[in-house]
């Protein structure tokens, strides 16, 4: 049974940009990377085995960051791995779980206003990963949290009840008043049902709430419960209202459910992609120029041409035709397109040009309509697709911006197909192919998939948003994919599908959407001529597949932690000479590379050891070691990142191998 979280706050939305949704499985172990341990083992044993082939004695210190690993610790490390697994439930599949993490808020409340008497309550719902919940005092710091947790517990010992009571309005504003509570006042005045609902945690301390919660709090095990962080939160997120503190906690079922969480968040924290962009110099955000605003490095801008490059070849072969347009518009173009009127607190100022009011764009889709407008089409040239990478501007509030997630511009892999009505089914099933080749090819084979249907408010007549809604679902009963009815989730312009992907960590990303519209090709007035020489309106189709480059590119450092395969990879072998005599050949061989489409890069200056290890650290593909036996039989030692020692290869075999390997998006 899915219940809200409190009279007063509807079910709260997934705060999946900060904490993403939990993995369904996921592996309870010491948290060292398995592939670290490996590598560095592998790295020293490459090392001697060069040296000794080629009479070289290298000191590997400098190679490693630990003490030396054996293979049976490895070992053991792996087979610990493959046997303890836990499965972690959510809120939606354990009403338990749900229960626990409400009740978890209550009892985090009551310790903290025994502790700090003078602090008020506002709101305590669970969310996906937990709880939290809003208190108006003073700045606690770290180490609060602790004293708060110590309380928390005892209140969990002493086994109190938690015990529902309903009352009426006039009591319920009486019993607000006696404990002098201005923000449960302010919540009970948005509270429109009657009766009031109030949980109490033994005789000591209640709330304004509707449950549920756990009978009473020795059901909590308190050792599966953490208290995580503190955080500022505005007062109904309002910027001009009172400055919050907001506790998060952590709650699970059992201690093993929490041990394997904590290792999530761990695993999480190592692949979070705003720290890899800096480690390996892929992309930056700089104050200088202002938050939310993406610089693409050279390696990052490199990943981006890649991704750039397959998604225009895979469209042209789909049958769309390519487009480029303006950055600003003349703001009626906006006032038509209705983005003025309700779209305006996502938007920047409007600039003054020659008398006239220019808009950045928030979106593309006007754009494509003034396309499609520029002549008069017949029933002959449907279906029209046409698809653009076009940079969007978006206003976003600086304590909203997240990396790459959450930016203020940003390039939208945006498409539209204007087609007939008999045409919607087979448009969006060749939409649902497409989507599913780009993702496959980065990785991506596992997929949410939802549907929302028509809302209460809506523009069209129903008999269309039929005929749309039943076009969407025969496409993905066609396609064979599993999908969830969001009823009344649509937007008010038309029926849409929604696809999430789930990354290495088994968290789920929105990406690719397909909406229907009937309100744009009303709003500009677009038409075509039908069999019957009468003016007719289209369907539109708009559709995403990667979302936005920068999104999707940061979803892919978290899935890859950086690790990009070989075709992705920004550099895809380093070569290394073992000392300076080598380097002229070391970049002959390089520029041989680069003239047969490999990325590649010479270093030198150091050990190789030290070599090795940087290379390491940047997630290179492949290493190319050059010594004196290379440069006299024209070969190179090749060490792959995934597979090890690959031993010495003539230049021609090697490069035959990667372009190989690289074609077929595989590793070497």
């Amino acid at each position: 049974m899915e219940a809200s979280p409190s009279l007063f706050l509807p079910k709260p939305t997934s705060l999946s940009n900060l904490k993403p949704p939990l993995p369904l499985c996921f592996p309870l172990k010491r948290f060292v990377s398995i592939s670290k341990l490996q590598t560095q083992a592998q790295s020293r044993n490459f090392c001697a085995l060069y040296g000794k082939r080629n009479g070289f004695s290298f000191s590997t210190a400098v190679a490693t960051e630990s003490a030396t690993v054996s293979q049976n610790d490895t070992a053991q490390e792996t087979q610990k791995e493959e046997k303890e697994k836990i499965v972690l439930p959510t809120n939606e599949s354990s009403e338990k779980l749900l229960r626990i993490r409400h009740t978890c808020a209550h009892v985090m409340a009551m310790a903290v206003q025994k502790l700090f008497p003078e602090a008020k309550v506002t709101i305590g719902p669970w969310i996906e990963y937990g709880f939290y919940y809003d208190f108006d005092m003073e700045p606690l710091a770290d180490k609060d949290l602790k004293r708060i947790k110590k309380e928390m517990d005892r209140i969990i010992a002493r086994n109190l009840p938690l015990v529902r009571e309903e009352v009426s309005r006039d009591e319920a504003q009486r019993r607000i008043m006696a404990v002098k509570e201005p923000y449960k006042m302010e919540i009970l005045e948005s509270i429109k049902e009657d009766p009031i609902t109030i949980y109490h945690i033994g005789e000591e301390w209640w709330d304004l709430c509707a449950g549920p919660h756990v009978e009473s709090t020795g059901l909590i095990n308190k050792k599966a419960v953490e208290l995580e962080s503190v955080a500022g939160a505005y007062w109904r997120g309002d910027e001009n209202r009172q400055m919050l503190q907001r506790i998060y906690g952590t709650a699970w079922e059992n201690e093993e459910q929490l041990k394997a969480y904590l290792y999530f968040k761990e695993e999480a924290k190592r692949r979070d992609h705003r720290r890899l962009g800096q480690d390996l110099d892929l992309f930056s955000i700089q104050d200088e120029a202002g938050g939310g605003l993406v610089f693409w490095h050279p390696k990052g801008a490199i990943v981006r041409h890649i991704i750039e490059d397959s998604w225009k070849k895979i469209h042209v072969e789909h049958g769309y035709d390519l487009l480029y347009t303006p950055h600003v518009a003349k703001v009626d173009l906006w006032k038509i397109s209705g983005h003025l009127d309700f779209y305006r607190e996502n938007m920047y100022d409007q600039m003054k040009i020659e008398d006239e009011n220019y808009q950045l764009r928030p979106m593309n889709c006007p754009y494509h309509i003034l396309v499609y407008k520029r002549k008069l089409n017949s029933y002959r040239d449907f279906p029209i697709r046409v698809a653009e990478l076009g940079t969007v501007y978006r206003y976003e509030l600086s304590g909203s911006l997240h990396g790459l997630f959450r930016v203020r511009g940003f390039t939208q892999d945006d498409a539209h197909i204007f087609c007939l009505e008999d045409q919607i089914k087979d448009e969006i099933r060749g939409v649902l192919d497409l989507t599913e080749e780009i993702l496959l090819q980065f990785g991506f084979s596992k997929y949410e998939v939802n549907l929302s249907t028509r809302p209460d408010k809506f523009v069209g007549d129903d008999d269309i948003w039929e005929k749309a809604t039943s076009a969407l679902k025969d496409a993905l009963h066609d396609k064979g994919w599993i999908y969830q009815i969001d009823e009344g989730g649509g937007a008010f312009y038309g029926p849409k599908i929604d696809l999430k992907i789930e990354d290495a960590l088994g968290r789920k990303w929105q990406c690719s959407t397909i909406q229907v519209d009937f309100n744009l090709p009303q709003r500009f007035n677009i038409t075509y001529v039908d069999s019957n020489s009468e003016k007719r309106r289209p369907i539109m189709i708009h559709r995403a597949v990667l979302g936005s480059l920068e999104r999707f590119f940061g979803v892919l450092i978290e899935h890859y932690a950086g690790d990009f395969p070989l075709w992705l990879s920004p550099i895809q072998v380093r070569v290394l000479p073992v000392t300076d005599t080598q380097l002229e050949y070391c970049k002959d061989l390089s520029n041989q590379l680069r003239r047969n489409g490999i990325r590649t890069e010479v270093c030198h200056g150091e050990r190789l050891p030290k070599l090795i290890r940087n290379a390491e650290k940047q997630k290179i593909p492949l290493m190319a070691v050059v010594g004196p036996k290379e440069v006299e039989t024209q070969s190179v030692t090749i060490r792959s990142r995934f597979s090890g020692e690959l031993g010495t290869l003539k230049v021609d075999e090697f490069l035959d191998k990667i372009k190989f390997a690289i074609e077929k998006r595989t590793s070497l």
